[in-house]
């Protein structure tokens, strides 16, 4: 066998991989979408062509579902977490790339510690602290924890954007009279705003996607998306028609966001890969 035929074979085999994986991927969305659309005794039978249904949709938001509360409820935890979450942790990126700070190691590598700890071991603490201030079920609580998840991956991520933005251009400007508030706002801030983007992106994701911490921490007012795909049970079982319906209304805020900002998510990876 020659090498270009190697080549071709190589090549052939990671085709045939790619698509592979593809399939196991899409089938079960697909699987989903069509479930969706469905009525209860349709999704047990694997038809592709059927009548579709709306009614799915419009039952999981009666009661007792009530879906569109748990949606609001999401929709406010996952973006007042970004909106707290991105600026603090630009600041405290930046203060870790420009300046040397005394024990800076040993803070980054603390912060970088915390992503490790499985959160059933500190599920608990925060249940007995939430229940003496008042907390228990309520959005600022899944705020508070949601921040506690997101902030060390936000500062690390952050951290790399900013290391990537050359210093001479802070210094230049500072020489040229601006305060180094003026220089991260007309300097730092527009250079790193794809990464910040990112950051933004994922810390998105994670809040709107937890559900451990809101299966515990709420129980009636607070309750979230993930936590109200429980509720579609009844005598006969699963009800997979409603369970698609509500899957699809979680996958698509996330299909939205990422067809807007797919450019600039592209260009805050790479601007954030190790060099």
């Amino acid at each position: 066998m020659t090498g270009k035929q190697k080549k071709r074979l190589v090549n052939a085999i990671q085709v045939a991989l790619i698509l592979v994986a593809t399939f196991f991927m899409l089938v079960p969305i697909l699987w989903i979408f069509m479930a969706a659309f469905k009525n209860h005794i349709d999704v047990f039978q694997l038809k592709l062509f059927f009548k579709p249904t709306l009614a799915n949709f419009v039952a999981v938001f009666e009661l007792p579902y009530d879906l569109g509360n748990k949606l609001l409820n999401s929709a406010i935890v996952a973006f007042v977490t970004v909106v707290f979450a991105i600026p603090i942790a630009t600041m405290a990126a930046y203060s870790f790339s420009r300046f040397r700070l005394k024990g800076e190691t040993a803070m980054l590598v603390t912060i970088l510690a915390t992503q490790f700890v499985p959160a059933v071991v500190i599920i608990l603490p925060f249940f007995v602290m939430f229940r003496n201030i008042g907390l228990l079920d309520t959005r600022l609580g899944l705020i508070l924890v949601n921040l506690a998840i997101v902030m060390p991956f936000a500062i690390w991520m952050i951290k790399g954007f900013i290391d990537g933005i050359p210093l001479d251009t802070e210094e230049a400007a500072m020489v040229d009279g601006s305060s180094r508030l003026q220089v991260i706002r007309n300097i730092v801030l527009p250079m790193a705003a794809p990464g910040l983007l990112t950051a933004g992106i994922f810390c998105f994701i994670i809040a709107w996607n937890e559900f451990l911490f809101a299966l515990i921490l709420t129980n009636k007012y607070a309750v979230t998306l993930p936590i109200g795909l429980a509720l579609f049970k009844a005598e006969e079982g699963d009800l997979w028609n409603l369970l698609s319906a509500a899957g699809i209304i979680i996958m698509v805020p996330m299909f939205v966001l990422a067809l807007i900002i797919r450019k600039y998510f592209v260009q805050g990876m790479t601007m954030g890969a190790v060099r």
